[in-house]
């Protein structure tokens, strides 16, 4: 059975007071909680992985809680969430596909009554490498107020047989988000799309 020893965590937090026009009277807040872990099955191919989400559970769990702590601890304003992976050199794109399961169901499982699918972007990146990790509402995919991404690196990371696994979250819409469609307000929050 695979094991993802950490080496580096690390919790990023903004808060967005402007973006050109009138201050909100809200800020919007966003938080990603990374981890820099050793990568089983680095430089040689493996048919099965799949084994490896679940020892990878308690990292997405790990990392959920202490998103929603950066946050205020309070899981009521936080209404965006997204996810990602580096894979270091030595890995292959399909090692940061193993966070699908661990680091989504861990989002969804402590915000409750999250319904839509968790963003989610990966890549294989050299040390310093960073990504936009996609952000979108955590009960409706179309509320365009909350397409957003947040950018996340570790200076000193991945190595190549590492992985950076990431989650992030957002509390409120972009600032001074005006794209129409759907409002949070009006989500029914049934089919994780409207």
């Amino acid at each position: 059975m695979p094991e993802f020893p950490i080496r580096k965590i690390a919790v990023l937090t903004e808060e967005i007071l402007h973006e050109g026009g009138p201050a909100p009277e809200t800020p919007r807040r966003r938080a990603a909680a990374l981890a820099l872990v050793k990568n089983p099955y680095a430089g040689k191919y493996f048919a099965e992985l799949q084994p490896g989400m679940e020892d990878l559970k308690p990292l997405g769990l790990m990392l959920t809680d202490r998103l929603i702590a950066a946050l205020g601890g309070g899981i009521a304003l936080i209404d965006g969430y997204g996810k990602g992976a580096i894979v270091g050199a030595a890995g292959e794109i399909e090692h940061g596909a193993l966070w699908h399961v661990p680091g989504g169901y861990a989002m969804r499982e402590r915000l409750g009554n999250a319904r839509a699918i968790v963003p989610s972007a990966m890549k294989v990146g050299a040390f310093g490498a960073s990504l936009d990790v996609p952000l979108g509402h955590t009960n409706a995919a179309y509320v365009r107020s909350h397409f957003d991404a947040m950018t996340v690196s570790m200076p000193d990371g991945p190595r190549p047989d590492e992985i950076l696994f990431c989650l992030s979250m957002a509390c409120g819409p972009r600032v001074h988000n005006r794209m129409a469609g759907l409002a949070a307000a009006d989500v029914k929050g049934e089919d994780g799309l409207r």
